[in-house]
């Protein structure tokens, strides 16, 4: 069940939107694979940004993946050139 939420907002053109949806799908599997605690991925394209939500076991975990290898250096790296500013991250615990 999950139990935290880390909600990623990011400014994207409406030109690279696309280019960012590649880079969710290119790596939903890996996350889901082999991020521990790791439950459900989901892209919400809006048209003011783009949101990636992932859901975890906790917290922990939540905080932990920020701190992986696969978002460091490979998902941040592919985004970066379609992001407009830094991104918002947040965490949410469900109560």
């Amino acid at each position: 069940m999950i139990k935290a939420y880390l909600e990623i907002t990011m400014k994207v053109s409406a030109t690279d939107r696309a280019k960012a949806g590649a880079v969710y799908s290119k790596y939903k599997q890996p996350f889901l694979a082999t991020i521990p605690g790791a439950e459900s991925k989901d892209l919400l394209l809006r048209e003011e940004d783009v949101q990636v939500l992932h859901g975890f076991d906790s917290r922990t975990s939540a905080e932990s993946y920020t701190k992986s290898a696969l978002f460091g250096n490979d998902v941040v790296r592919e985004l970066k050139p379609y992001l407009m500013a830094e991104p918002d991250i947040r965490i949410y615990e469900r109560q």
